[in-house]
């Protein structure tokens, strides 16, 4: 271990000690912070981890006590600090959950890449992990974990390790989506500009649905909804491409042609980004135009075959699809006690799933505030509700006020490419079970 990190690991100690000591609203706030993170790791199944210790290390960095950072009231509180203390103290801010890729791995420190962003590091332990934990850190293994900033270029491990071995794309997707659930806040950690572009596009598909649909709400039949979200995506990826310059109704065979690089300059080009020599020859073969291998958009079973569909749109949130959001209506139209009692029975399911964001219940309480407060008045055993209370009501349904990224942003193109070849894996796996089985019944030997 480095004599810098024998500094920092002095450091941390101290704002560990200091947080852990104090009492009044610093304790409350690491009170209810942990409880947050804790409530969160359970609901998500996060396992194989110390959740006390992370949750601990975390507040240690981004926590905030009365609009005031953990590290702020640390570095006030201890004016002995040297001026390198107290800006390595402050960097510490920087401090990111990540999903790391192992690259390199040498005697005192390791190289890893983050898989959600590709960034690259030197990372140094922290004095905290096991010579067990440290053994496994090899080429190629996954871990999750968290990087606190050093000198020199040079990171830490801060917090517990979560170590996941060494992962086939398939798992690797898993984790990723896993730690999509775990993490919220920390997709893209270090890299706030890929952040940027995922929100951006949010509200993209938000301005493109409006445009095309008329407004921001919807409601069709499943199978008409289905036949014109198709209509949709082709004129969006149509407007795209020509954003680009990209001539959609032409192959990338012809595209190549045109642009006087040769098929074999573009698969190099392509397989130096990772891609596989096979698909890359595939697509310079295919004759089919560009926007007809974009994937067709397909609604669920459940939701192309039901008699109405509603869909809220919103550039932050995201869109919500609602089968029975007409049904509710109609029961809140009804005066009779069956139909107050059906209507209470959609509410409390509505309060369960996450899909039904803090936006979707304000459009409720705009087409139907009085029937919806007197609803969730029953469930909460709050007879004095008024539409003024809502945010409250949904805040002790457990729903959050601020919106998390939705799963429509887009992704960036290694991830992408990832999911997609995971799914390629998958059902090639699939393809292949299916095959024996058929073998087997052939000769007899079937179970």
């Amino acid at each position: 271990m480095s004599d810098n990190v024998n500094q920092s690991q002095v450091l941390k100690q101290a704002l560990h000690a200091f947080v852990l000591d104090a009492e009044g609203d610093l304790a409350t706030a690491l009170e209810r912070y942990s409880a947050d993170q804790l409530k969160l790791w359970s609901a998500t199944n996060l396992q194989g981890i110390s959740r006390s210790n992370l949750a601990i290390d975390m507040f240690l960095t981004e926590g905030q006590v009365a609009g005031q950072s953990v590290l702020d009231i640390f570095i006030e509180n201890q004016p002995s600090l040297s001026p390198s203390d107290r800006a390595l103290a402050e960097s510490w801010k920087k401090t990111f959950n990540g999903l790391f890729k192992v690259l390199q791995a040498t005697p005192e420190r390791y190289e890893v890449m983050n898989w959600l962003t590709e960034k690259l590091y030197w990372v140094e332990p922290s004095g905290a992990q096991s010579a067990e934990e440290l053994a496994r850190l090899s080429p190629g293994e996954i871990v999750v974990t968290r990087l606190s900033p050093d000198v020199n270029d040079v990171w830490t491990f801060s917090g517990p390790l979560m170590l996941l071995g060494k992962l086939g794309k398939p798992k690797l997707a898993v984790a990723i989506g896993n730690f999509k659930n775990w993490f919220p806040d920390h997709l893209y950690g270090d890299a706030p500009e890929l952040l940027e572009e995922a929100w951006k596009s949010v509200e993209r598909y938000h301005h493109d649905f409006v445009d095309f649909f008329g407004g921001d709400r919807i409601t069709l039949s499943g199978y008409e909804l289905n036949k014109k979200l198709k209509e949709y995506q082709e004129i969006s990826t149509q407007r795209r491409l020509e954003a680009l310059g990209i001539d959609s109704s032409k192959s990338l065979k012809e595209l190549v042609a045109e642009s006087g690089v040769s098929e074999e300059e573009v698969a190099e080009s392509m397989a130096s980004f990772g891609k596989d020599g096979k698909e890359v020859d595939r697509l310079l073969k295919d004759d089919k135009a560009i926007k007809m291998a974009t994937p067709p958009i397909n609604l669920p079973d459940e939701l192309r075959r039901a008699e109405a569909v509603t869909v809220f749109v919103h550039p932050r949130w995201g869109q919500t699809f609602l089968k029975d959001y007409v049904r509710l209506t109609q029961l809140f139209e009804a005066p009779d006690d069956a139909s107050v009692s059906k209507a209470d029975q959609l509410i409390q399911k509505y309060l369960k799933e996450d899909a039904v964001n803090a936006y979707v219940w304000h459009c409720f309480a705009e087409d139907n505030a009085t029937p919806l407060m007197a609803a969730l008045g029953r469930h909460f055993n709050r007879s004095d509700l008024t539409i003024d209370d809502l945010d409250d009501v949904l805040v002790q349904a457990g729903k959050p006020l601020e919106p998390k990224l939705p799963e429509i942003a887009s992704v960036p193109m290694h991830l992408q490419d990832l999911f997609q070849e995971a799914m390629q894996e998958v059902d090639q796996g699939s393809s292949k079970k299916k095959s024996k089985g058929k073998q087997k019944q052939k000769t007899g030997f079937a179970v």
